[in-house]
C-alpha cells in the first residue's frame, strides 16, 4: 500500500536518513516511562500528538525509513516489502486509542503525516485532526475546496483532477458546484493544506505537551512542530515514542524505545480508558461504501473558522514569548553592562604611598612647609 503511494510520487533524491538501527528499551523501563507519561498527560492543559508511518506498521503498512522501509530497500536496490491493499488495512490499537484520548479530552489535537486514512477510519473527528500530507480516502473540489470521503482509495497521487467526477456539494444558492474532484494526496514540495497547516501551527504553539509517535521527524515543517511545546512554555515537554533515533532526541524530556501499540496499551491501562475494537459503523469509508445513493456524500472539510480563532490564540502566546525573551535579553545586557563597568573600575591602577604623597604635595598651598608635609605623612 505505501509502496504504490511511494511509486506514484515524483522523483526525489533527498529522502533523509534511511535504515537507522532500531533500539528497544527493557519492559520494566518502558512501564516506568509510561507511568511518567500518564501523569504528564493528566497535568497538561493542552496535549498534541504527532504521528508518522510507524503507527501504521501494525496494520500491515510498511514504513519508509525503517530497516525494512520502502525507501530503505529502494536505496539498497531491493524490492519493496509486502503490503496490504489500502482497503484491507484497519485502524491499529494506537489509532483507536488516540480517538478515545481526544473524546476524553486528554489529547486536544493530532497532527499526522500519514495518508493512509486510518485516523479518519478510527472515528477520530476532523476537528481533532490535521492531515498535512493528505488522505488516500478523500477527494477535494477544485472550486469550493470542500473535501469528501471516498469509498475506495484514490487511484492517483499528487492532487490530480478526475474530469469525470464532479463536486457533489451544493452552492449557497442551492445549485450544484461546478468544480471537479481531485485526489487529496500531496506530492513532494506541494503546498500543505492551508487550514490543516494553520491548525497544526496553532495547536503546536498552544501545546504544553507534545508526543511524537512513529516518526523520525525528518520532514519539515511537521518534524519541527513537536519542539514548540518546550520552546513556548516554561513547563512544556516533548516526548518521543519511536524505535529509531530522531533529529530532536536531544530536546526530548522523555524517549520511549518500544512498539507504539505496546506502549499505548500500557498507557491506556494507566489512564483507565478502555479502547474498543475497530467498528465499521463509525468508519466514514465503510459508511460511504454502504451508501446506496451515489449522490449521498460524507464531508471531510477542515474547519476554517476554528483555524482562524486558534491562530489568534497562538499569536498571543508567541507575542508574550517574544516580549519575555526581549525582557530577558535586555536584563542580560544590563547585567553585562554593570559587570563591565565594575571590571573597568576594578582595573584602575592603585596608587603607591609615594604617588599619594606626590599628589598631596601638588595640592598644598604655597605657604606650606615641607617639614609639615613630612610630619603629616609619617604620623
Amino acid at each position: 500500500m505505501s509502496c504504490s503511494y511511494a511509486e506514484g510520487l515524483s522523483p526525489y533524491d533527498n529522502k533523509g536518513k534511511l535504515g537507522l538501527p532500531e533500539q528497544f528499551d527493557q519492559p520494566d523501563k518502558i512501564r516506568a516511562q509510561v507511568e511518567i507519561l500518564a501523569q504528564w498527560i493528566r497535568d497538561s492543559p493542552h496535549t498534541v500528538v504527532h504521528t508518522g508511518a510507524g503507527i501504521s506498521t501494525a496494520a500491515g503498512i510498511p514504513d519508509f525509513r525503517g530497516p525494512q522501509g520502502v525507501w530503505t530497500l529502494e536505496r539498497q536496490g531491493r524490492p519493496p516489502p509486502p503490503s496490504l491493499d489500502w482497503d484491507s488495512a484497519t485502524p491499529t490499537f494506537t489509532h483507536r486509542a488516540l480517538a478515545v484520548l481526544t473524546q476524553a479530552q486528554r489529547v486536544q489535537f493530532v497532527i499526522s503525516q500519514n495518508i493512509d486514512g486510518l485516523h479518519m477510519r478510527s472515528s477520530l473527528s476532523r476537528r481533532h485532526l490535521a492531515e498535512l500530507h493528505g488522505n488516500m480516502f478523500v477527494d477535494q473540489c477544485t472550486v469550493c475546496q470542500r473535501q469528501f470521503v471516498r469509498a475506495q482509495p484514490a487511484a492517483t497521487v499528487g492532487q490530480k483532477v478526475d474530469a469525470s467526477r464532479s463536486c457533489p456539494a451544493p452552492r449557497p444558492n442551492g445549485r450544484r458546484c461546478r468544480g471537479k474532484l481531485a485526489d487529496f494526496v500531496l506530492d513532494w514540495e506541494a503546498e500543505l493544506p492551508e487550514h490543516d497547516l494553520d491548525l497544526s501551527l496553532a495547536h503546536s504553539t498552544l501545546a504544553h505537551l507534545s508526543i511524537v509517535m512513529g516518526s523520525t521527524l525528518q520532514i519539515i515543517p511537521a518534524g519541527n512542530l513537536p519542539t514548540y511545546a518546550p520552546k513556548f512554555h516554561s513547563t512544556g515537554k516533548l516526548v518521543i515514542i519511536n524505535l529509531q533515533p530522531t533529529k530532536h532526541d536531544k530536546k526530548a524530556d522523555l524517549i520511549i524505545r518500544g512498539y507504539v501499540d505496546e506502549v499505548m496499551k500500557l498507557l491506556m491501562t494507566e489512564l483507565t480508558l478502555p479502547v474498543p475494537d475497530y467498528q465499521p459503523t463509525v468508519d466514514p469509508v465503510a459508511m460511504q461504501l454502504a451508501v446506496a445513493n451515489p449522490e449521498t456524500f460524507i464531508e471531510w472539510t477542515q474547519d476554517g473558522p476554528a483555524a482562524e480563532k486558534l491562530t489568534e490564540m497562538a499569536q498571543d502566546v508567541e507575542k508574550k514569548f517574544k516580549l519575555k525573551r526581549k525582557a530577558a535579553k535586555d536584563s542580560a545586557q544590563s547585567m553585562l553592562g554593570k559587570m563591565l563597568k565594575k571590571a573597568e573600575s576594578d582595573d584602575k591602577p592603585i596608587k603607591t604611598e609615594e604617588e599619594s604623597l606626590e599628589s598631596k604635595e601638588l595640592k598644598l598651598p604655597a605657604t606650606s612647609k615641607p617639614s609639615a608635609l613630612l610630619n603629616q605623612a609619617t604620623d
